[in-house]
């Protein structure tokens, strides 16, 4: 799971977006690990969101994830 977390980070970081769907980072992890379940994935997200490396972000049908401090985030 850990390698699974720094994938998602390192996406994060990298990626000119701000706010992401799973699927994105389902997409990134893929890449790396292609024997990556959907669950461990899903895991290691709510284990970052948790660790409040990344947040949570609502579009009122969806959520959306973000890396903490990157962008417009959170609210101000």
């Amino acid at each position: 799971m850990e390698d699974i977390k720094k994938i998602i980070i390192a996406y994060s970081e990298a990626s000119k977006k701000t706010k992401f769907y799973f699927k994105d980072l389902q997409k990134a992890v893929l890449k790396e690990l292609p024997d990556a379940k959907p669950r461990e994935i899903k895991k290691a997200a709510t284990a970052l969101i948790n660790d409040e490396t990344l947040i949570y972000f609502s579009t009122g049908s969806s959520t959306m994830y973000g890396l903490k401090g990157r962008g417009q985030t959170e609210d101000h």
